[in-house]
């Protein structure tokens, strides 16, 4: 072999390694082919959802009064009362005790008669009902903080993007691919 062939032999793999450097640096691109993502902050939507909420209570009740001015314990009592007041004293002052007697038994039978009426109740179940809230939570997305170059931007996106986002061939977000 001769000197100029292999010379031409160093010379071509020389050029092939050339471009074999050349092809892996992509000096041939424009620009970046990625963003830079710098936050995906989540977010989130509070659903509030009515329903419901139910329970029994019990409720008492008082009994309707059939004698509400206490008539017969007033009576009842003034009798009582007068018997035993006639029982004391002699002359006008069997008299005078009678009738004391009479006004304080129907005092008394009056209150006997009130506080039997106000503890005689009877009790009844009822179902309460009020409206109650369950929250849930639900996604809307991801606020995204991206950088090309020196120039930052931020866009909604419907999932978590990475670390990175492709651009298109005018340098733009390519949102329909997939990296």
């Amino acid at each position: 072999m001769n000197k100029s062939m292999l010379a031409g032999i160093g010379i071509g793999i020389a050029a092939a390694l050339g471009v074999a450097a050349v092809a892996s640096m992509n000096v041939f691109e424009s620009g970046p082919q990625y963003a830079q993502v710098l936050s995906a902050v989540p977010v989130k939507e509070t659903i509030k959802t009515p329903r419901k909420a139910c329970r029994n209570v019990t409720v008492t009740h008082r009994r309707p009064a059939q004698d509400e001015n206490r008539l017969i314990g007033s009576a009842l009592g003034a009798v009582a009362g007068g018997v035993i007041g006639h029982q004391f004293g002699g002359g006008r002052g069997k008299d005078v005790a009678t009738v004391v007697g009479a006004l304080s038994g129907g005092y008394a039978g009056n209150q006997i008669q009130g506080a039997m009426q106000e503890g005689d109740t009877y009790a009844t179940t009822q179902r309460r009902c009020k409206t109650v809230y369950d929250n849930t939570e639900k996604m809307l997305g991801y606020d995204v903080t991206y950088q090309i170059g020196d120039r930052q931007g931020k866009i909604r996106m419907s999932s978590d993007p990475g670390t990175r986002i492709p651009l298109d061939n005018k340098g733009q977000l390519a949102l329909n691919q997939k990296t």
